[in-house]
């Protein structure tokens, strides 16, 4: 009458499951609301470092560097990332004023 234990294998449940699981989503799955805002904010910071290094190749220098890269990126981004800034409205209005479900 010997009854047979059996170890499961180590990180494992008698259920097959893993110790690490957990019954809710990661927080960062649900990041989908951001990833407009992200998207926007380094589109604009990569405009930012090329007008600094197009301008800095140019031979600008000190302050006026960094004044002038942020004024170009600044009309650069204005015209080449509308669809980026419509996005980023767009969300910013659905979760000031979510649809209601009645």
């Amino acid at each position: 009458m010997g009854v047979s234990l059996q170890k499961a294998p180590l990180g494992h449940t008698s259920s097959g499951r893993t110790g690490c699981e957990e019954s809710h989503s990661p927080p960062w799955r649900n990041l989908d609301g951001v990833r407009p805002v992200v998207v926007y904010t380094l589109s604009r910071l990569g405009l930012f470092a090329v007008a600094l290094a197009v301008l800095y190749l140019l031979g600008l220098r000190t302050f006026w560097l960094l004044i002038a890269a942020f004024v170009v990126s600044g009309l650069a981004s204005y015209v080449l990332l509308s669809k980026q800034r419509d996005a980023v409205s767009a969300q910013m209005a659905q979760k000031r004023h979510p649809p209601s479900g009645n």
